[in-house]
C-alpha cells in the first residue's frame, strides 16, 4: 500500500521559479563572443590599418616623382647643351674654387662604386620604384605626409637617373661604356679636405634621393616627431 508522499519529496514551488529565470548559457555560444578587450594586439593594429589615404597624399606624390624627374632631365639636357660633353670645357665656377658647373658621367653607381654594371642597376631601380609603390599604398604609407614627401622625392630621383641608365639619352659616337651611364654637372669641392677635393659631380636626381633618404631616416630615429 502506497503511502502519501511527504512534502520533502515534491520540488518547492519558488526553487521552481528560480530555475525558470535564470539565464541559460550555452558554452558554443560563450566560445563564439570573446571578450573585445582580449583581441591580439596584431589584430587590432590590422583593424586600424585601413585608414583612407587622403587624396591629397596621393597627388603630392606624384607630382613630386613628376617635377623631379623632368626637372633633373631638363637640367641634364640644358647643361649638357651648353657646356658640352666631359672634357670639352672648363669649370665654369658659381663660386669660386668652392662650388660649380662641370658635366660628367658615371658609369657606376654612388662615387662610381660598380662601374660598368649599369643594366643591373637599372633593374635595381625599377625594383626599387614597385616597391615604393606598393609600401605607399598597399601598406598605407601614404596616409602619413611625411613618408609621402621623402618617397615622391626619391621616385623622382629614381626616374631622373633610370632614363639614363636605360641609355635614353646616349647617341651614336659617345663611347659605349657611357650608354648605361648617368649624366652628372653640379661639382662641390673644399681643396685640401679629405673626401671633399672633390666631390663626386652629382645631378638634381641624385640631391633628391639624398633629401628623401635623410627625410626616411629622420622618421625612423624620430616617428613621434614626424611632421604631418
Amino acid at each position: 500500500m502506497n503511502g502519501p508522499s511527504s512534502s520533502a519529496d515534491q520540488p518547492h514551488p519558488d526553487s521552481q521559479d528560480k530555475e525558470t529565470d535564470a539565464p541559460k548559457t550555452n558554452g558554443a555560444e560563450d566560445e563564439k563572443s570573446p571578450n573585445p578587450a582580449s583581441k591580439p594586439v596584431l589584430e587590432q593594429d590590422s583593424a586600424t590599418s585601413g585608414e583612407a589615404i587622403p587624396a591629397s597624399h596621393i597627388v603630392i606624390f606624384f607630382v613630386l616623382a613628376a617635377v623631379g624627374g623632368i626637372a633633373d632631365l631638363w637640367t641634364k639636357q640644358i647643361i649638357f647643351d651648353w657646356r658640352g660633353l666631359p672634357g670639352q670645357s672648363d669649370i665654369w665656377w658659381i663660386v669660386e674654387d668652392y662650388f660649380g658647373i662641370e658635366t660628367a658621367v658615371n658609369i657606376g653607381a654612388v662615387f662610381g662604386l660598380g662601374a660598368g654594371k649599369g643594366l643591373f642597376f637599372a633593374a635595381f631601380s625599377v625594383i626599387a620604384a614597385i616597391g615604393i609603390l606598393v609600401w605607399l599604398f598597399k601598406f598605407r604609407a601614404a596616409t602619413s605626409l611625411w613618408l609621402t614627401w621623402a618617397l615622391g622625392m626619391i621616385t623622382g630621383g629614381i626616374v631622373g637617373n633610370l632614363y639614363d641608365r636605360l641609355g635614353l639619352w646616349w647617341q651614336t659616337g659617345y663611347p659605349l661604356e657611357w650608354q648605361s651611364g648617368v649624366r652628372d654637372w653640379i661639382l662641390f669641392r673644399i681643396e685640401s679636405v679629405p673626401f671633399f677635393d672633390p666631390w663626386p659631380n652629382f645631378n638634381i636626381a641624385d640631391s633628391l634621393l639624398v633629401i628623401g633618404a635623410c627625410m626616411l631616416m629622420y622618421q625612423s630615429f624620430f616617428p613621434e616627431k614626424e611632421a604631418e
